[in-house]
């Protein structure tokens, strides 16, 4: 491809056709046409913010649209707790209804006659005979009251027997309308409930003396029938509850479903409709733990009729993809259309955070929510400086007050932690150690923070005990197991199984998971262990293999910074993860970056050795 050539986002043309802004899921786009053509389902499984509603969009707007139809309700003569459905071509439901509507309109209208003729002729004669003289004033008034009591009575026979009048003349309900529709239809059931989804019948609370609503007029279509020939997009869809997962497999395997009351305690529980079409195309969403929550035959179901996709969260840093995120700057600008368009050194600092955000080396994100949130804040601060376009300026500005809640719960962390001397950043101490740990489910919402961890060895009983505590998640609590095999087998005859060594997390309220601060324990216990005192100006994150080794970590780039802002000098890294920092270079001159590759090199940079040289030559 071509280098895009532009000066600002107002130079690029942005699609008009959905599928065209995708961006950075190449797989998932070729897979579109395919699975209109052949109407086959979809599961992608991802993190949030990268695209899978914009692809389920995609394919509705691709699907055939004169495949189309209205559906109808009517009235069911021998048994109205089964409402009759009706199909028809997309666009004739709202004829037949209105014929129906009309022709019922002169139904009532022969009626009115009736009742005038009857007003008129109950009125009239009463007078004639008080005019002859052959009845009294009395009996002239009696009369009178009772005709205009009989007139009342039959207005209401006749208005009020609803049941009568829909037997006689029924109306139908349009349950699906289709008219004028330019494309195949894309419902988000996101999180609806079994209503919602599946349809329902309203509750009538005039259910006796045929004065209730008929049946036929009280059922409402579910999201499945409201996609027919279309595509129904279901995020999370591991929290639907198990029953309505099976549900919907019925529906996608039969491509029709009754319509019927979802509440035992209703009087919609009576009925339930004919089959209603419901023929739609499924893509079903979710994180990978929505996998274990799924229906089994659900997901076989999407397999033997379709295609699982993991959606990318990263793509490679070629000059194609560097395009591929202007081109999403554009879109964004102009959905938007309350903010400025960006320079190209604007994108450039857009490109930099893409970067930031991926957390690997080579790599620019793909998770464009939180990308997209950035871009529209620093347009706000554009708009308000009455700039023409976003500057670099307006980003980083917008990088302050649009913090992720991760990131400004972390500032308040290192903020009130060091206040109270929690962490420091000064001198030495022996079994204390500055570890570090992000907060935040993904790349996109991730912030550092510094994590101290302490290390106590008592007199203990018959055997070793390694203790941790903290709230450790399990492999937080695997990660201390590995770290024991290490000191066991550098220190085994030192400790001679009568020691307590004691692990503990500061303050972690919120608990730890994961394994980054491996190395962090593995100094900390070895420092109490030897009596060594600890660099406090030194933090560290790592992961340890049983055999000493250091290895890779996620979130070192948020991890430094944490430590950046906390006034830490020096950051131990595994050597893998260096080339994944990115970090401004106003703030990365302010430390030193250490790489390291087993632990002993983690212990010479982060232990005061003067008077225990020989430990070191042991180790």
């Amino acid at each position: 491809m071509m280098p895009l050539k532009y000066k600002t986002t107002a130079d690029i043309k942005v699609s008009k056709d959905i599928k065209g802004q995708v961006i950075g899921q190449d797989e998932a786009v070729a897979l579109l046409d395919k699975a209109a053509k052949q109407r086959r389902h979809l599961l992608l499984i991802g993190p949030p913010g990268c695209g899978k509603s914009l692809l389920g969009q995609g394919l509705a707007e691709i699907l055939p649209k004169e495949k189309l139809i209205d559906v109808l309700s009517l009235n069911n003569p021998q048994d109205e707790n089964v409402p009759l459905v009706r199909t028809l071509p997309a666009g004739m439901g709202r004829e037949t209804v209105m014929k129906a509507r009309i022709q019922a309109m002169t139904s009532m209208k022969n009626y009115n006659i009736i009742i005038f003729i009857v007003i008129l002729i109950v009125s009239l004669l009463p007078y004639y005979f008080w005019r002859k003289g052959d009845i009294s004033d009395i009996i002239f008034a009696a009369s009178m009251i009772t005709g205009i009591v009989v007139i009342v009575g039959f207005i209401l026979f006749l208005n009020l027997n609803k049941r009568m009048n829909v037997s006689n003349n029924p109306v139908p309900k349009m349950i699906i309308d289709n008219f004028d529709k330019k494309k195949a239809p894309f419902i988000d059931a996101t999180g609806a409930h079994a209503g919602a989804l599946l349809g329902d019948c309203l509750h009538d609370p005039l259910q006796s003396g045929n004065l209730g609503t008929p049946a036929h007029e009280r059922i409402v279509p579910g999201f499945i029938h409201r996609a027919n020939k279309g595509v129904l997009f279901i995020d999370e869809i591991g929290i639907l509850s198990p029953k309505s997962q099976q549900e919907l497999l019925t529906a996608m395997q039969d491509k029709k479903y009754s319509i019927t009351g979802q509440s035992e305690r209703s009087s919609g529980a009576m009925v339930r409709s004919e089959p209603v079409p419901c023929d739609f195309i499924l893509i079903a969403a979710g994180n990978i733990e929505t996998i274990q929550h799924m229906h089994p035959g659900l997901r076989s179901r999407i397999r033997g009729y379709g295609y699982e996709i993991y959606i990318n969260e990263d793509m490679d840093d070629t000059p194609d993809n560097r395009d591929k995120v202007v081109q999403f700057v554009a879109q964004e600008v102009v959905k938007d259309g309350k903010i400025p368009h960006f320079t190209k050194s604007a994108i450039d600092k857009i490109i930099e955070e893409s970067r930031r955000l991926a957390g690997k080396s080579g790599k620019l994100t793909v998770q464009f929510r939180a990308l997209g949130g950035l871009v529209r804040a620093a347009g706000d601060v554009a708009r308000q400086e009455n700039a023409k376009f976003v500057e670099p300026q307006h980003i980083i500005k917008a990088k302050v007050f649009a913090r992720s809640l991760e990131k400004q719960i972390a500032d308040k962390y290192i903020k009130n932690k060091k206040e109270y001397e929690v962490i420091t950043t000064k001198g030495s101490a022996v079994g204390r150690v500055n570890g570090l740990a992000v907060i935040g489910s993904s790349s996109a919402t991730m912030s550092g923070i510094v994590l101290p961890i302490e290390s106590e060895v008592t007199v203990g009983g018959k055997k070793t005990e390694f203790i941790a505590t903290g709230k450790l998640g399990e492999i937080a609590k695997e990660a201390v197991k590995n770290v024991s095999a290490i000191i066991l087998k550098h220190f085994g005859e030192d400790i001679k199984e009568k020691y307590d060594i004691y692990v503990q997390f500061l303050q972690t309220y919120e608990g730890v998971e994961g394994d980054s601060a491996s190395i962090a324990v593995a100094t900390a216990i070895i420092s109490a262990l030897k009596k060594i005192p600890v660099r406090q100006d030194i933090a560290m994150t790592g992961s340890l293999s049983i055999r000493g080794d250091v290895l890779a970590v996620g979130g070192v780039s948020a991890k430094v910074e944490a430590a950046i802002d906390a006034g830490v000098k020096q950051v131990l890294v595994p050597k893998a993860n260096v080339k994944d920092i990115y970090i401004s270079r106003g703030k990365l001159n302010k430390v030193k970056i250490i790489p390291v590759t087993d632990i002993k090199e983690v212990l010479k940079h982060a232990l005061v050795w003067k008077g225990y040289e020989e430990v070191l030559k042991a180790f």
